[in-house]
């Protein structure tokens, strides 16, 4: 899967060039997406799906005024990228006038980030069929049924404008995940890089085995609230929420549990969240897809909020800077018990100890309380150690008190789930969690 074969800057700004030359519009876009993927499902212990795909779209944007139409195309032939300006053009025609319209953005300037590895794009079936192989090979040591996937993608994503803007950024990433099934328990580990080679997947594997173990036979413990031990996966569907409720035109409305709370303390003052798309552990990107380049900013300072998410309008109607992807969330906290969740169960005199949260709705957005489930691997902690697994929980709970309610936490580690993206963000040991009921299972 190697990146040259897909498109290069030079022949994106030759296609963009086309499009834009061929449009009457007061304003024109064209974007890129040119992705080559291949993906290892497992599952029942045996590998049941290779796929590997390119994916290539070319958008184009037209305004008259502040009417705008889009369309795109698969066809990298002059031809049908002139249609894809006329059907373009056609549509912003017949678009009514939006009183939110802005221009295209004018030149900027980039940073330069390590968003492609080369191993990653050179990847081959046999690669990640290995990788598949060693996690089948180790659960059905342990007597436990594999299921997850291990995946490889390389792409090319680019934005050009009438107004002389040009971004190109190739990027790659590797995902590897697996659940390890027993009768009645399960466990599971989960993680994204840049690199394949960073996926850890031998370790990962091996923790997952051990929860499954671990938890097998669990007990019911009754709800009610506990000291938790969140680890990082537990901590991003928690967090991740927040992350949301930092929009600014919500702020400004009064529709975000934020509301009025610039410049105060909203979570422990030990916490500063800041996005950081040069670590190497996480996947940010150079721009976004409107072409606004990736920013550093601190967005919680030691607990206070120092930074709203504006979009282009919002910023104009307040004077601020727009904000580019929140995509490198890095939370980390002055104080750490350590590097691992380990530190936090040795130093946990009773409380539950979660691998993972699911299923997670909104409560009530006033405060941002949220609900959700345990999952994939839920323990009793007493006097240090796991002594045992337990029935999951449905808990309800906001993750501004729960952050504001900490006893310990680590530095940050990987974090990914199924409903969050990649973050750095440390596992966190907090008073008094609400778990609101005992599931059957």
């Amino acid at each position: 899967m190697p990146a040259a074969t897909l498109i290069d800057a030079d022949a994106f700004r030759a296609r963009a060039d086309i499009a834009l030359k061929a449009s009457a519009g007061d304003h024109s876009t064209v974007s890129l997406r040119d992705a080559d993927s291949a993906t290892t499902r497992f599952a029942v212990n045996r590998v049941v799906q290779n796929v590997h795909t390119r994916q290539f779209n070319l958008s184009v944007s037209v305004s008259f005024g502040t009417r705008s139409g889009s369309a795109a195309t698969t066809d990298l032939s002059d031809d049908a990228i002139r249609d894809a300006v006329r059907r373009a053009e056609h549509a912003a025609r017949q678009a009514p006038e939006d009183p939110e319209f802005l221009p295209p953005l004018e030149p900027q300037r980039y940073p330069v980030l390590p968003t492609l590895r080369r191993e990653t794009s050179a990847a081959s079936p046999a690669r990640l069929a290995s990788d598949a192989g060693a996690a089948i090979r180790l659960c059905r040591a342990a007597g436990l049924t594999a299921a997850g996937i291990v995946s490889a993608e390389t792409r090319s994503v680019g934005v050009a404008a009438s107004s002389g803007l040009f971004a190109f950024e190739q990027r790659s990433q590797a995902q590897f995940s697996l659940t390890a099934i027993g009768e009645d328990s399960s466990g599971w580990t989960y993680n994204a890089a840049r690199s394949i080679d960073d996926l850890d997947v031998a370790r990962r594997c091996a923790v997952a085995i051990e929860k499954a173990r671990r938890s097998a036979g669990p007990r019911a413990a009754p709800a009610g609230r506990y000291t938790v031990i969140l680890e990082p996966a537990a901590v991003a569907g928690l967090f991740g929420p927040l992350l949301g409720a930092l929009n600014a035109r919500a702020y400004y409305r009064g529709a975000s549990a934020l509301a009025g709370k610039l410049g105060q303390t909203i979570l422990d003052s030990r916490l500063t969240l800041r996005n950081r798309p040069d670590h190497p552990s996480l996947l940010g990107a150079g721009f976004d897809g409107q072409g606004l380049p990736a920013d550093f900013k601190t967005w919680i300072e030691r607990g206070v909020l120092r930074e709203l998410d504006y979009d282009r309008f919002t910023a104009k109607e307040h004077g601020a800077a727009p904000s580019a992807a929140l995509d490198a969330p890095h939370l980390s906290g002055a104080g750490a018990a350590g590097d691992t969740v380990d530190e936090l169960i040795r130093t946990t005199e009773r409380g539950v100890l979660v691998t993972n949260f699911w299923y997670i709705r909104s409560v009530n957005p006033t405060d941002l309380t949220l609900t959700g489930m345990t999952r994939d691997g839920t323990f009793l902690v007493e006097h240090g150690e796991i002594v045992g697994g337990l029935v999951n929980f449905r808990w309800h709970d906001s993750p501004l008190r729960a952050l504001s309610a900490l006893d310990a936490f680590t530095a940050p580690l990987d974090a990914i789930t199924l409903e969050r993206g990649k973050m750095l963000l440390p596992a966190l040991r907090i008073r008094d969690f609400n778990f609101s009921s005992v599931t059957r299972f």
